[in-house]
């Protein structure tokens, strides 16, 4: 079967975050919207139609992950990532962000370090300080629009400041690195060394391109598997955002318990059967629509770089190894990050995510998502391009 990802579907008056909340959040009402990360198109048939059977059912009462999905789950990461997951590891959450604030809660005390690496998911700073843990940034390095890690900043933080967790971005976003084994080897190793937990936030690992493979950080070893927790969900493979159903995996049975402990404390407690059945008919039934959805976004951002060195070339691009997110860098322009939000925002009318809400480090950067059809993001980029190609 081929899908159809050119067909623009109106997403408007859906109570879509990323279409109906601009007027809320004081954006022009006409501006395309390429900001949030989820996609613009239909997810596949196989979970739509196994949403309509249960829709026909119709009793949504208490419900529990079966074998079918456990066995799904199971052979997709077997097959993908040559990782075999054991039923007793894995812990449903809402979502990862929500794994993410259980288990600095569960593994860290008030006032306790926690690390990460900006520019990174903007969720994970809001997580530590919201929850009065102490930030510590281990900056990421540009060069040639390729993010590198500095080991020695990443290792002296740690001792410096008495990190106790790591909150990995694997691949990362907004940068679009699809990291080496060979350095996750290395951050795994300095944190063995110095007692640091790892949280690895692996959502968009399913979203590698030719020559980039992404390295599930629990099969770097067997302390890393002991030293880790894996957070992933069919959210960003399968566009399934608002179904709140995120895979946790933590093959440490210590480390599991008390992270299903502090999440008992939320009241939380079964996931939504929707979640269930979605999961269960991607991981299932998907393979063929992902596989040409992830061409699909591959080819928009070959579009995307090779329209801007054409019609803007002072916009540089850091071309991603993953994720469907591009970040685009701005900085040759002789222009404020204030300027430039104003110039895209306002005048070309198109809405992204400004780089820092990333952190500093994502200052005069933007990141657009290129998951969307053709047309919307040639749009997108013919009206900014026309309005620097100027300055």
């Amino acid at each position: 079967m081929t899908f159809d990802f050119d067909k623009i579907t109106d997403r408007s008056n859906t109570m879509a975050i990323k279409y109906d909340l601009a007027e809320a959040r004081n954006k022009p009402i006409d501006a395309l919207s390429l900001w949030v990360a989820d996609m613009d198109w239909p997810t596949a048939p196989c979970v739509t139609d196994a949403l309509k059977k249960r829709c026909n059912h119709g009793i949504f009462g208490y419900s529990w992950p079966d074998s079918r999905y456990y066995d799904a789950l199971k052979k997709w990461y077997k097959n993908r990532h040559n990782f075999e997951i054991k039923t007793e590891w894995v812990v449903n959450t809402p979502g990862v962000v929500f794994a993410i604030c259980m288990a600095i809660r569960a593994f860290t005390s008030e006032g306790d370090s926690v690390l990460i690496q900006r520019p990174v998911y903007y969720p994970f700073s809001k997580a530590i300080s919201n929850q009065k843990r102490k930030l510590v940034n281990n900056p990421l390095v540009l060069k040639n629009g390729h993010y590198e890690i500095d080991f020695e900043d990443f290792e002296n933080k740690i001792v410096s400041e008495k990190v106790k967790l790591f909150i990995l971005c694997s691949p990362h976003n907004p940068g679009g690195r699809v990291w080496k084994k060979e350095e996750l080897l290395k951050l795994s190793q300095i944190c063995l060394k110095h007692n640091v937990l790892v949280i690895s936030d692996e959502i968009h690992c399913d979203i590698t391109f030719e020559g980039h493979k992404h390295t599930v950080f629990a099969l770097l070893s067997e302390e890393a598997a002991q030293n880790s927790i894996i957070c992933n969900s069919p959210s960003k493979t399968f566009n399934l955002a608002g179904l709140q159903f995120s895979n946790i995996v933590i093959p440490n049975e210590k480390l599991r318990n008390s992270f299903i402990k502090e999440i008992e404390c939320t009241g939380y407690d079964e996931p939504p059967i929707m979640g269930i059945e979605a999961a269960t008919a991607a991981y299932s039934e998907g393979d063929e629509w992902f596989e040409q959805v992830r061409s699909y976004i591959w080819q928009n951002i070959l579009f995307a770089e090779k329209y801007i060195s054409e019609n803007c070339p002072k916009i540089k691009v850091c071309k991603p190894e993953g994720t469907y997110l591009l970040w685009l860098d701005f900085s040759d322009f002789e222009l404020t990050d204030s300027q430039i939000e104003n110039k895209i925002l306002n005048k070309a009318k198109v809405w992204l995510d400004r780089g820092t809400m990333f952190g500093i480090e994502g200052e005069k950067f933007q990141r657009i998502n290129c998951a969307t059809p053709r047309k919307i993001l040639e749009e997108a980029l013919k009206a900014i391009c026309s309005e620097f190609k100027n300055n």
